[in-house]
């Protein structure tokens, strides 16, 4: 019961310190930019991009090109422009309910798993609380620095990112260290 209390809200405490950092404070928006000359670049997206997905440009069929077809990819990369575009061709409402809640379930399920793991360590309470913190700086090497390398991601919106998320996490590993620590430990 622990552990589902725990989760529950450490869930609740990172999806509103996260709440909170992107609405009251520029780290939820560091190294965001809007496109500029905006509507004819959205019109030559909907006459040439028909699907949502993950773009990534200049394209090439990774691992499948010829020498030569390397070469004139390699090349058109070195010059410019490149990039990766999450596109979504159908429109949208923002802050749609569904989004809400399915964030609210995703960091109720990262603070179940948090909440295991503290309950595996036979640590003083301030160092299972650090350590949750340190589970954010975890998957943040393990996933939002690759976007950085190999993507291109800005410098400081990967970097407000860790900020938001090792602050979020300690809070709700203080939290969560207490609610999972046996009364007697």
């Amino acid at each position: 019961m622990r552990i589902i209390t725990a989760a529950i809200v450490g869930g609740l405490i990172v999806f509103g310190v996260s709440a909170v950092f992107h609405t009251l404070t520029p780290l939820g928006t560091m190294g965001l930019s809007f496109l500029p000359n905006e509507d004819p670049v959205m019109q030559a997206f909907k006459t040439n991009i028909p699907r949502s997905g993950l773009y990534f440009f200049p394209g090439g069929t990774m691992g499948k090109m010829t020498e030569q077809e390397q070469q004139a990819w390699a090349a058109k990369l070195r010059s410019g422009p490149s990039g990766l575009i999450v596109y979504t061709a159908e429109g949208l409402e923002a802050m749609e309910p569904r989004q809400l809640v399915s964030e609210l379930i995703a960091n109720i399920l990262a603070a179940a798993i948090a909440s295991i793991l503290l309950t595996f360590m036979a640590a003083p309470y301030i160092t299972k609380a650090i350590s949750c913190a340190l589970l954010a700086v975890f998957a943040f090497l393990s996933l939002s620095a690759s976007h950085w390398i190999w993507y291109h991601y800005p410098t400081t919106f990967v970097a407000a990112e860790l900020v938001m998320e090792f602050i979020a996490w300690l809070l709700a590993g203080l939290v969560i260290a207490k609610i999972v620590t046996p009364k007697s430990a």
